[in-house]
Parts: structure tokens; sequence; C-alpha cells
């Protein structure tokens, strides 16, 4: 059974490119882990969240790639600099 993620994340207008950019260094770590599925970075249109999404073969490969992420600042919950609200994050199970 495989293990994701999708979180919203709400960057101030003004730091929305620089939210991004920090979101696809932390992407690019993710794909270098043992386990890892997938990951994306999103917007929605209207640029008020930017959504990232993760897939790995399990909840124990997830949690190693995390900490990779954590040594870049991402972490699943809090709020950074740039964010103007706690962003939002589910885990998910494959069915």
């Amino acid at each position: 059974m495989s293990f994701g993620f999708v979180a919203f994340h709400y960057p101030a207008p003004e730091h929305v490119e620089e939210f991004v950019g920090q979101c696809h260094q932390v992407a690019e770590a993710t794909r270098t882990q043992p386990g890892f599925l997938s990951v994306g970075v999103w917007a929605t249109p209207d640029g008020a969240a930017v959504v990232t999404t993760g897939a790995f073969e399990s909840e124990e490969t997830f949690r190693a790639a995390a900490d990779v992420a954590g040594a870049l600042g991402a972490t699943p919950d809090g709020l950074s600099d740039l964010e103007v609200r706690p962003r939002e994050v589910h885990f998910l199970l494959s069915r």
C-alpha cells in the first residue's frame, strides 16, 4: 500500500513565486530518496494556494524523505515566514 499526501499552502501574494521555487527545491531532493514514487507542485488558478502532492512506497519511506525535506526547511505542519495562514495537510493511503 502506497503512502501519500496533499498539502494546501497559502503564501502571501508577494511571496508566491518564492514559495513555489522552494517547493521545487524540496521536490528535487525528494525525487532522489528510496521509495519515491511521485511529487507535484500545483497552484490554484487564482494563485491563492499552492498545492503540493507526493507518493511513496510506504509511510516509512515517506518519513525518511520528510527528514531530508525538513533539512531544507520544509515541514508538514506549521507556518513558514512566507505563508499567511497555516497549511492544510492530508495524508493518504492507496486503496
